[in-house]
This record gives structure tokens, C-alpha cells and sequence, in this order.
């Protein structure tokens, strides 16, 4: 579902939006404490199929705050320039959020290599080792794109 912006004429399109967030290096994913504090996080991800995912390790605040409330935000800047005789920047961005799930054996196998193609594609055997050694102090995160914004000042 697209989101509705302030700026409409900055806006991009779902498909811009997907196409930014497939591209983008990282992201802040943002969660909320059990005392309904906000907690925002860099990381790595990769996406599939209108998912994303996401790995960290076995214990951690934002697994807390995910353990209490599944809901999250997650943002992708991508190219930026700041124009300072304009007092501006150019910028793309995009936020999506949804409910996040912990994956197991084979779609969390599936989310790691994912995540080893999207980052170190030229070395996948060893990506695969990789995995291999360091599955069990892995944790795997999905959410479904329940909703998505994508703005633009080109």
C-alpha cells in the first residue's frame, strides 16, 4: 500500500520506491521498546518477493523490542548531494514498514544467501561456508511490505 505524502510532487512511485529499496546498502530498521520508546537500528538486508530481510545476532535490544511488538520501520537513503548555495539536497528515500518474523531452516537458509548475493556475490563458496559456520549465532527477520513511501528531490 502506498503511503500518502505532504509533498506529493517529490513523490515516487511504488515501482521508483521497490526499485530504491532493492538498490539501497543498508537500512535503519526501527522498532519500539516495551516502554513505547523508539529504537532505530543500521542493517543489512536484501529483499524478495515485496519482503524484506534482515539477519543479527541471537540476542539484542531490537530482538527484545520485536519479541514485544512485531512492528517495524525500516528506511533506505540512497544518493544525496547538498546543494549549499540553495540551502538544499537532493535525496531519495524510501520507508516501508510491517511486521517482522523470525525464519527458520530452509527460508532462513534461503534469506542468508540472499543476503551473500546481494553483498558478496563474487564469492558465494565462501559465503556458503560462511553460512555454514555461522547459521546457529544467526538470527533471520522477514516482513512482508505492508506499506511504502518513496520521496524525491532530484
Amino acid at each position: 500500500m502506498l503511503k500518502e505524502l505532504r509533498r506529493k510532487e517529490r513523490a515516487l512511485t511504488t515501482e521508483e520506491a521497490l526499485e530504491l529499496l532493492g538498490r539501497g546498502e543498508y537500512g535503519v530498521l526501527s522498532t519500539i521498546s516495551e516502554d513505547g520508546a523508539p529504537y532505530g537500528v543500521p542493517v543489512n538486508y536484501c529483499v524478495d518477493g515485496g519482503r524484506v530481510y534482515f539477519h543479527c545476532a541471537v540476542e539484542g535490544h531490537k530482538l527484545e523490542n520485536i519479541a514485544g511488538d512485531n512492528r517495524v520501520s525500516f528506511c533506505v537513503v540512497g544518493e544525496t548531494e547538498v546543494l549549499p548555495d540553495q540551502f538544499a539536497t537532493r535525496y531519495e528515500s524510501v520507508i516501508v514498514s510491517g511486521h517482522a518474523e523470525e525464519l527458520f531452516d530452509a527460508e532462513k537458509q534461503r534469506a542468508l544467501e540472499g543476503l551473500v548475493t546481494k553483498y558478496s556475490s563474487r564469492f558465494m563458496p565462501e559465503g556458503m561456508r560462511y553460512i555454514e559456520a555461522k547459521a546457529g549465532r544467526t538470527r533471520v527477520f522477514r516482513f512482508a511490505i505492508e506499506e511504502i513511501s518513496g520521496k524525491a528531490r532530484r
